[in-house]
């Protein structure tokens, strides 16, 4: 066994230990390896190896109350499992299961006296409860309630118009992020466009409205029917054209010029910097040289026409 070309050191080391302990001794390996100071790790394959070589054979039995332990046995030469089991078997060592209370079994009844009778079921007491019991809850009182008038159905949700039924029908027309909306979800976004159409909105109003709150492009939308309802449960208000000024009206380019009310052959528009009423060279303080070399400059004008 020390020789045994098998085993380590800390093996021959735990199995002689065990093997010098008294008859009865009831010591684990475990136990009897820290007494020797042999660490876990070692422990562990020193009982694999005695395992494995027959010096060791361990079980577990489930004993009274429905524990299970581990019992081991220990031997100075090597066992095959079948000897080991019928030492089990053999040794009243190492049986420790306890004998179990047999299930009692009820002993015979006897019958009770008298003629047997039927239970009678269900029902109430007869007398009145709140002669013993004082924290039962009052009786409320009867009150005579008018029925309510019944609603015709559909009533609620009036259907929409049919000006609004188009509107949003031509929805997946404008772009291809609205060409699923459920079908289920029409009718809800034809009321809320009519709310639209009844503010005075048109029906390009709105589907200018739902264009510029679609994301950008490449931006998938998943749920095109509650985003085309929330753009439309606000009813924005609507913009007034401001009416058209009276006269003809000037180009962009000539937006703030003012005639001048000097003496010119043609009409004479500048950009007055103030509220001056003549342009530069008919301003009070210009020379009549300017002057004249304006006129001049007006006659060849019109004398190339």
């Amino acid at each position: 066994m020390i020789r045994h070309p098998r085993l380590t050191s800390h093996a021959v080391r735990l199995l002689t230990w065990q093997l010098s302990l008294p008859e009865d001794a009831r010591e684990t390996l475990s136990r009897t390896a820290g007494r020797a100071g042999i660490g876990k790790e070692a422990f562990t394959k020193a009982k694999r190896q005695l395992i494995a070589e027959g010096f060791v054979h361990e079980r577990r039995v489930q004993v009274a109350g429905g524990r299970w332990v581990t019992q081991q046995l220990v031997s100075s030469i090597p066992l095959s499992r079948e000897k080991a089991v019928k030492i089990f078997a053999r040794d009243p060592r190492l049986l420790l299961r306890e004998p179990v209370n047999p299930q009692v079994v009820p002993g015979p009844r006897k019958p009770a006296a008298g003629a047997p009778g039927t239970r009678s079921t269900g029902g109430h007491p007869e007398k009145d409860l709140r002669e013993k019991t004082s924290d039962l809850p009052e009786e409320p009182e009867s009150v005579e309630t008018e029925p309510e008038p019944e609603t015709e159905a559909g009533a609620e949700n009036p259907p929409a118009p049919e000006e609004a039924r188009a509107l949003v029908g031509a929805l997946p027309l404008l772009s291809p992020a609205l060409r699923n909306i459920p079908p289920g979800m029409r009718d809800e976004l034809a009321r809320l466009a009519a709310r639209w159409l009844e503010a005075g909105h048109t029906s390009a109003d709105v589907h200018e409205h739902v264009l510029r709150g679609l994301p950008g492009a490449g931006t998938p939308v998943h749920r095109p029917g509650g985003l085309v309802r929330y753009l439309l449960r606000e009813v924005a208000p609507r913009d007034v054209p401001a009416p058209a000024p009276d006269g003809p009206r000037l180009s962009a380019r000539l937006a703030g010029a003012r005639e001048c009310a000097g003496e010119h052959v043609q009409p004479m528009l500048f950009r007055p910097v103030a509220d001056e009423t003549h342009c530069r060279e008919c301003a009070p303080g210009a020379g009549a040289g300017a002057r004249d070399t304006v006129r001049e400059a007006a006659e060849w004008s019109v004398m190339g026409e």
